[in-house]
């Protein structure tokens, strides 16, 4: 089986959504749901982030080879995994709860965005990035509805 890298990951998630363009920003690489550039960046519903951040270092993201893919999903799907979102860290702080933030192919709460159903894994098998396809078409339906939103405001 061939591993996942995070061109792929990405290759597959704008082969799959429509309306889909990738903005680098923030050390990562971010999906955003902006059909026809109508708004300045879109709503985003994922990310792919290759290294560590300011505020965003429990994944221990500087290790060779080491990604992290991020979805938005909705909170009911969030919560038939891991009940109810844990509450929002400080500054340069991690969501409290049993998860070890640096264990590869391990599908957990975001451990920065985790509070707003945010969730994550690090170095997907294709197994993996598979199961968590109802995860990503519930982000990117979310996303589609928030730029709907945004474009009548």
């Amino acid at each position: 089986m061939q591993n996942l890298t995070p061109t792929l990951v990405i290759d597959a998630l704008l082969s799959k959504f429509d309306g889909v363009s990738v903005v680098e920003a923030w050390g990562e690489r971010s999906l955003f749901y902006n059909p026809g550039r109508r708004l300045p960046r879109g709503v985003y519903f994922a990310t792919v982030k290759e290294k560590d951040g300011e505020n965003d270092k429990a994944s221990n993201l500087n290790r060779d080879g080491v990604f992290r893919l991020n979805v938005g999903t909705t909170k009911p799907l969030f919560l038939e995994r891991f009940g109810p979102p844990p509450p929002r860290p400080g500054k340069g702080g991690v969501i409290e709860g049993p998860w070890d933030f640096t264990t590869l192919d391990r599908l957990i709460p975001h451990p920065v965005y985790g509070w707003m159903s945010w969730v994550a894994v690090l170095n997907p098998t294709q197994t993996t990035f598979d199961e968590m396809q109802p995860l990503i078409e519930a982000a990117y339906a979310k996303a589609k509805k928030n730029f709907l939103r945004r474009l009548v405001d």
